[in-house]
């Protein structure tokens, strides 16, 4: 590990910490008591949390629904008719799927950035996996913003089939203060603003800011140009759900007729990448616009 080593990513049996420039930054859940893996809290490179704490703790001011809304997570409602969505114990659903942990494949600590590999298996009800998802995260050691790139690779065990439903897929729940009821806007590479423009619609980023104890900040979601079906459709809410689904074409279209659906055979994986941007300011004040010009050249934020 590099002395001067700006990302610290240490495990700690179920979960993985991740500090930057000397702060906590992120810890992953993915311990066996968790039915997904997730990322919570995020913060700010000053260190203001931007997610919703609930369910993992309760807080004054914070709405307890949907509890499957965990920090920042991969999953979709429909894959070979199992829910790996809304799929808490508490939420008894039909039929719910779990995302349990494979192997930690790489923990790598750095100046000016930190990797940590993991490979998860989607299972159905009976313990059978449908498939293989490789996750990497690249966490970067910017002193003003906090930066971190996904790639996610789904490798089928069999046929499957990400179904259509609105329910998914790459999502953050975020804090109660960046709510549009509070203080908070979304705003597209459209140019549109708020819920009513915004959800449904297809565009190469998202940016949803406002105040987070007094403070004025962002998180930006950016979908890379190699994605299928790109740009995405956004599953994004007024009430802090912000999430990137190109499955979901009937609900976001209104066309009954309308399928999203995908089929992967094995071998030929399903790759999605993601960068995310916590920054301070708005869109314009992140020149989120210009970043993502940079993600899409293949360029370091």
């Amino acid at each position: 590990m590099p002395l001067t080593a700006q990302v610290r990513i240490e495990r700690s049996g179920g979960l993985i910490s991740v500090a930057i420039r000397g702060n906590p930054f992120t810890t992953l859940y993915c311990g066996p008591e968790t039915t997904k893996p997730y990322l919570h809290p995020l913060r700010s490179a000053s260190g203001k949390v931007v997610t919703r704490h609930y369910p993992m703790e309760t807080v004054p001011g914070e709405t307890h629904d949907h509890p499957h809304h965990r920090g920042l997570w991969f999953s979709h409602g429909d894959v070979n008719g199992y829910d790996f969505w809304a799929n808490e114990i508490s939420e008894h659903g039909s039929k719910p799927g779990r995302i349990v942990l494979k192997s930690i494949d790489k923990l790598a600590n750095g100046k000016d950035s930190g990797t940590l590999g993991a490979s998860f298996n989607w299972v159905d009800p009976q313990g059978k996996t449908l498939l293989v998802e490789s996750k990497d995260i690249k966490f970067y050691a910017s002193p003003v913003a906090r930066v971190m790139d996904f790639t996610l690779t789904l490798n089928p065990a069999e046929k499957v089939t990400f179904g259509d439903t609105k329910e998914g897929s790459f999502a953050i729940r975020l804090a109660a203060s960046l709510e549009e009821r509070n203080s908070g806007t979304m705003t597209d590479s459209e140019g549109r603003h708020g819920e009513a423009q915004v959800w449904g619609h297809r565009a190469s980023w998202v940016d949803y800011s406002g105040e987070v104890e007094g403070e004025k900040l962002g998180i930006a979601i950016l979908d890379h140009p190699s994605n299928p079906r790109h740009p995405t459709y956004w599953h994004s809410r007024s009430y802090g759900l912000f999430a990137a689904n190109i499955f979901g074409l009937h609900d976001f279209l209104n066309d009954k007729n309308a399928d999203g659906s995908l089929t992967i055979e094995p071998g030929h994986a399903l790759q999605l990448r993601y960068r995310v941007i916590i920054h301070p300011g708005d869109y314009q004040a992140a020149n989120i616009a210009d970043r993502y010009k940079k993600y899409a050249a293949g360029e370091n934020p």
